[in-house]
């Protein structure tokens, strides 16, 4: 528990940042909106169908949730760089990273009270945005494991983004710099997909690929694994970017 002091401060530092606000409502406001035409549009397409015609065949979940985990996903990309561009590159501007690299404290310690607390940040976000399913559950039956997996899969999808953009951070001292190329870095992951044409490597590198079957509602363990190899591949290298600055300091 070694990481739970840099954590909490961490943590508080979010919310005495206008920055978190911000992020907080552009998600919730943009999903929200999201939620809504998905919702509309499957009245609009209930109404219009005759009981003669396929509409017994209109499913709420591939209808509504599926779209909405999608474009939660793209708002990911948006705002997640924003989360992350201030951990390190904050500190290295105000030089209080060498001061807290001898703190009693493990480089891992450091790192992770920072990776979880961005998460939990963002955890808090999605959790705000459960009450859109609630909404469904109210009028119609959506698909339970489509749901839970596609939250799932999100989650994952956000523990990637935030350790790939701790990297990025740990770099510079410039949080506008790091926030850009986050979001340059993410999107060549996420296009991957688009490139690959028959490539099965840039298939498999593509971050948007694996995250389909959670949005279709199948956890396959291949993208379970694809994701916790990458979180911890960019954990492991922000760790050897403190402890390079730790031997030059």
């Amino acid at each position: 528990m070694g990481f739970w002091p840099v954590y909490k401060r961490e943590l508080k530092s979010y919310f005495y940042s206008p920055i978190a606000y911000v992020v907080m409502l552009f998600f919730i406001l943009l999903t929200g909106i999201f939620f809504m035409l998905f919702v509309s549009d499957f009245s609009m397409a209930s109404m219009n169908q005759s009981p003669y015609g396929g509409g017994y065949n209109l499913n709420i979940t591939m209808r509504v949730i599926r779209p909405l985990l999608g474009n939660m996903s793209v708002i990911m990309l948006f705002i997640l760089p924003l989360i992350t561009m201030k951990p390190f590159a904050e500190e290295r501007k105000s030089g209080t990273i060498e001061l807290l690299l001898t703190y009693p404290l493990t480089d891992l310690d450091v790192l992770l009270g920072k990776y979880l607390s961005a998460l939990s940040l963002f955890v808090i976000m999605l959790g705000l945005t459960l009450i859109y399913p609630m909404f469904l559950y109210l009028h119609s039956q959506p698909e339970t494991g489509t749901l839970a997996s596609g939250y799932l899969g999100i989650l994952l999808l956000a523990g990637s983004f935030i350790a790939l953009g701790l990297f990025i951070s740990s770099l510079t001292e410039n949080q506008i710099i790091a926030a850009v190329a986050t979001f340059a870095v993410l999107l060549t992951f996420w296009f991957m997909s688009f490139w690959s044409e028959g490539n099965q490597i840039l298939r498999h590198l593509s971050i948007l690929e694996h995250f389909n079957n959670f949005a279709e509602g199948v956890i396959d363990t291949r993208d379970v694994i694809f994701y916790a190899s990458f979180i911890l591949l960019w954990l492991f290298l922000t760790l050897r970017v403190l402890e390079s600055k730790k031997w030059r300091s």
